[in-house]
């Protein structure tokens, strides 16, 4: 069937059902693509082209699958027509090759404990008992000299547990890298670079080990009598004045897609205007720092390498959401492309977020205040030692905040007594924690009043002394009009207090201003340290800029490119923005990368607290004025500056307000 919508809140763009999975995989499996027994490194919505749907054209639902060929290692990329069942395309990669394989966590550990010459590698370290031994997978795509063509190869890292329970990160068998075929179902190459003792001392996180627990907290419960403030049609949120669609990529995680604001005031008719029409983490990579060579290659890029959305975690009240929460699941396609179902993928809810605005008028004394609330859409992937939350938060006013939040243990490597280790810090005896990044982009598709837009970066400093500044204190304000992609340098710049305002010159508000939204950086604005000769500077290129704008392109969806698991050929945001594309008035995304440069302390182990890193969408001139005048006072009192109550006389108060 062929479908006409609107691109804003067109179903085409949402996740695929179980159902569709089901027919997606089955008539990929008809067709004997990738061999008889395929596996599905993610099978995700083949997301139609805006400017077609634009044009009034019809399109099919379609799916797209990165599928393994387990005998072969070849991955070919698939467009399935959902309707009429039927292959659209098939590409064998050249480059690069699916996510990995939920089974081959498996294989890699049967395979490299069957080996005899990496099982003498861990007797010379006294190592025995196997069923004690972890193996943690790496991508070899860093490691220059090995050959990849052929092959589905993981640099496996080793460690330890003294028992079942125990924090394996705390006993890692330095020198011994298992590099491991899982489809031949060999150990394609052992690399021992010598013993080094193997830290003993165990370092757990549970409650049992750190007794006793604190006895001064108290119950904290958040009661919503009435129930959320939101309504979820499906996956449509509709929350204040806040509208959009929510959905779960396998690989991008957390999508939210549709995104407008009412500009209605209440009791007219809704009058939604555009913000945004997708937004989801695009690819993220973690580069670790010492020049050793047993750990020199190690990186992940957890989107495209992993698949971040099948990493989701089953969410539990009380502890990762608390209050009145609504969950959402998500299905994904399995090894074998049948629909699996993660059980609370998504947590929905609302939090008190502190003061909305405030002004107390020294004369009257009067006060008036508005407390703020947010709507929370967020979810949780665990990819090997590392948790990473990703948040959206809309708020009353109109913007949007994105938090990421890093948990989890951190990479160790052991030194022995008198050394000081390089590129590591030391959190334990005989241990230490590794330098390195969390380089995360995310792909903002913007739509600021429509599709027609353009990216102007401002930049503020002091105006020369001089007749128009005779004083020194002018502040002057200088705003770039970014052309082409290649105009600008893409980094952040915090002693002009440097921010990108997306603008729609075509419409303007009551002051004849553009409306606009304006990107915010946050803290973490670090970007890739590795240099050449390391892969990670052509694999991971994206990270190496702050921000970059691109042309809409319905084939440009991952920074890195769409198979970065084994790519080196430089796929993604540099190789697009060479052809310096107009990126004024028209179609375009920001990519926009969050950077947090890891350090880690002694208080980071054996578990780290919870790091945010974020950043902000704000309105800039996209409304005549505060949109969040209209936000009630909830508390139905009015406090004087002394305390006091406004609606009795001084030391007289009744109302109990």
């Amino acid at each position: 069937m062929q479908r006409k919508a609107t691109p804003m809140h067109s179903p085409l763009f949402d996740a695929l059902t179980a159902q569709e999975i089901s027919i997606a995989s089955t008539v990929i499996k008809k067709a004997g693509i990738a061999g008889e027994r395929p596996g599905f490194g993610s099978l995700f919505t083949h997301e139609p082209d805006k400017a077609r749907l634009r044009a009034g054209e019809r399109t099919s639902r379609q799916a797209r699958a990165l599928v393994l060929d387990r005998t072969s290692a070849a991955t070919y990329d698939v467009i399935v027509d959902l309707d009429a069942q039927v292959i659209l395309s098939s590409t064998r990669l050249v480059d690069g090759g699916a996510q990995m394989l939920a089974e081959e966590i498996e294989i890699v550990d049967r395979v490299a404990k069957a080996d005899s010459a990496y099982v003498a590698a861990l007797a010379k370290r006294g190592i025995t008992d196997l069923t004690l031994v972890q193996l943690d997978p790496f991508g070899a795509g860093n490691i220059a000299d090995v050959d990849l063509e052929g092959r589905r190869l993981w640099a496996c890292v080793t460690y330890f547990r003294h028992f079942a329970e125990d924090n394996a990160y705390a006993h890692i068998v330095e020198g011994v890298i298992a590099i491991v075929d899982t489809v031949k179902g060999e150990v394609f190459e052992l690399r021992d670079a010598g013993v080094k003792p193997m830290p003993m001392a165990c370092s757990n996180y549970v409650a049992e080990a750190n007794g006793p627990m604190r006895d001064d907290i108290r119950p904290l419960d958040i009661v919503q009598p009435d129930g959320p403030g939101f309504v979820l049609d499906g996956p449509q949120m509709m929350w204040q004045k806040w509208r959009f669609r929510i959905n779960m990529h396998p690989i991008d995680g957390l999508v939210l897609s549709g995104v407008e604001y009412d500009d209605a005031k209440t009791g007219e008719p809704a009058n939604y205007r555009s913000v945004m029409h997708r937004g989801s983490l695009a690819e993220m990579v973690v580069p670790y720092g010492i020049p050793e060579e047993a750990h020199y290659f190690r990186s992940a890029f957890d989107a495209g390498e992993y698949g971040l959305g099948r990493m989701a975690n089953s969410l539990t009240l009380g502890c990762d959401c608390l209050g009145e929460i609504t969950y959402l699941d998500a299905v994904m396609a399995d090894d074998d492309g049948d629909p699996l179902v993660i059980k609370n993928a998504i947590c929905i809810h609302e939090e008190d977020a502190g003061i909305l605005w405030k002004h107390t008028d020294w004369v009257t004394g009067n006060v008036d205040v508005r407390r703020s609330r947010k709507l929370v859409v967020s979810f949780i992937a665990t990819v090997g030692n590392y948790h990473y939350g990703f948040y959206w938060n809309f708020f009353q006013d109109g913007h949007i905040e994105v938090d990421t939040k890093l948990m989890g243990v951190v990479q160790t490597i052991a030194f022995e007594d008198g050394q000081t280790p390089v590129g590591a810090s030391i959190i334990a005896e005989n241990l230490a924690a590794t330098w390195h990044q969390h380089l995360f982009n995310f792909r903002l598709d913007m739509e600021v009043d429509g599709w027609q837009n353009s990216v102007v970066q401002s930049d503020v400093d002091g105006a020369p002394v001089g007749p128009e500044n005779p004083y020194g204190n002018a502040i002057r304000v200088t705003k770039t009009v970014l052309s082409t992609e290649q105009d600008g340098d893409g980094m952040t710049s915090p002693h002009t207090a440097r921010t990108w305002t997306v603008i729609n010159a075509d419409k303007k508000n009551a002051w004849g201003v553009p409306v606009g939204y304006k990107l915010l950086p946050g803290w973490a604005q670090d970007t890739l340290i590795a240099q050449e000769p390391s892969l990670m500077v052509k694999r991971a290129g994206f990270a190496t800029r702050n921000l970059w704008v691109t042309p809409y392109s319905p084939d440009e969806m991952h920074a890195a490119g769409d198979q970065p698991n084994g790519d080196r050929s430089g796929a993604g945001l540099p190789a697009w923005t060479a052809a310096n594309r107009s990126v004024q008035n028209t179609d375009i995304v920001l990519w926009h990368t969050v950077g947090v440069t890891h350090i880690p302390r002694a208080e980071d182990w054996p578990v780290m607290p919870n790091e945010v890193a974020s950043f902000s969408l704000l309105p800039s001139n996209f409304f005549d004025k505060s949109p969040a005048l209209d936000v009630p006072d909830l508390s139905r009192s009015r406090c004087s500056s002394a305390g006091a109550c406004a609606h009795c006389p001084p030391g007289q108060c009744t109302c109990g307000q």
